[in-house]
């Protein structure tokens, strides 16, 4: 009996020592993880996608190169901007979308292209508003401009400043010296009724027609010409396939700077005001540029053979007196409140 009982406890020694050699130390317990994977630690760098619709040599992305530049070395590398010019990112609707939903961070757009998220944006549009680009600065940078680019939030977008294309001229295969000459010819406009409408009041055709078809409808004649501001026309290159030129300044074209709304909001708040200060300090550098660069463009498209006419202040007064109802349906569609300030701005 003392032989088993030494039996069994030699057996049990033996199997106590395996379990000790190959036993692991107790598991701590497991911490939840509190962090959040999407958002950044601020050791990291943060990509910026910064999309806009213009070629390199344009003064806008000379201006989105510029804010690169600033924002990287205001923030010690913290951000790290890449700019896609040219439409990469896609369309300016696809890019606000972009912007909407935070897959892109930063856009430069046209007002006349985002204006079906912000029909008011529309006000750019109306036909001889703004006597100068002086006036239309102090509005854009006022009271009328604040508001309007607040407008954006409620799109889930954060709008920043105006930057600009500058007054909108038209070209045509026909001379255009008056109001006369615009009866019958085919404009390509944008879906928009502001636009339409103005094109109705001077007796033209107005033609919906894609940007990106532009180029081909006036080289084909599906339209008889169309409106752009000089920078577009010249780097467009859509006075190759039109007779004229004719400086008319009837209309405005701006562009607006815009952040994700979402994406801004998640960042530390001094990123936030470097980037806000930066877009809104290189307002006046571009527009600036696009001042300068205009006599440029007019001196490439007279080389080209290109005729270039100049409206005389009558001629304007007649085009004028003919779209004045134009801002009637702005009102009506919108209220009077922003044009009314407009208005009394401007002395109207």
């Amino acid at each position: 009996m003392l032989r088993k009982t030494s039996k069994y406890f030699l057996l049990s020694l033996f199997t106590g020592i395996l379990l000790l050699g190959c036993g692991r130390p107790a598991a701590e317990p497991v911490k939840e993880d509190t962090s959040k994977p999407d958002s950044p630690k601020s050791s990291d760098v943060i990509e910026v996608s910064f999309g806009h619709g213009f070629m390199p040599e344009t003064p806008h992305h000379q201006a989105a190169l510029k804010f690169k530049e600033m924002v990287e070395e205001k923030s010690d590398g913290k951000l790290a901007v890449n700019i896609f010019p040219s439409d990469q990112l896609g369309s300016a609707r696809e890019q606000f979308e972009g912007l909407q939903i935070g897959t892109q961070q930063v856009a430069l757009l046209p007002t006349a292209r985002i204006s079906g998220f912000v029909p008011e944006l529309q006000l750019f549009d109306l036909p001889f508003l703004f006597p100068s680009k002086e006036k239309a600065y102090e509005l854009m940078d006022g009271d009328v401009g604040k508001e309007l680019l607040e407008k954006l939030t409620a799109q889930k977008v954060k709008g920043i400043a105006f930057y600009e294309d500058g007054f909108k001229h038209f070209t045509a295969n026909s001379k255009i010296e008056g109001l006369k000459d615009f009866n019958g010819l085919k404009f390509r406009t944008m879906e928009s009724p502001i636009i339409m409408e103005q094109f109705k009041k001077l007796g033209a055709n107005p033609t919906p027609i894609d940007f990106t078809e532009l180029y081909n409808s006036l080289q084909q004649g599906v339209v008889d010409g169309q409106e752009n501001p000089l920078v577009t026309i010249k780097n467009m290159k859509f006075y190759e396939v039109q007779d004229y030129v004719i400086l008319s300044g009837h209309g405005y074209l701006g562009h607006v700077l815009m952040f994700s709304q979402a994406w801004f909001d998640s960042l530390p708040s001094e990123l936030q005001q470097i980037l806000e200060e930066t877009g809104k300090e290189l307002a006046s550098w571009q527009r600036a540029e696009v001042q300068k660069e205009e006599s440029q463009y007019l001196e490439e498209i007279k080389k080209h053979g290109t005729e270039v006419l100049e409206l005389s202040e009558d001629s304007k007064a007649e085009l004028r007196e003919a779209t004045k109802s134009v801002h009637e349906l702005y009102k009506t569609e919108f209220g009077s409140h922003l044009l009314d300030k407009v208005y009394s701005s401007i002395g109207n």
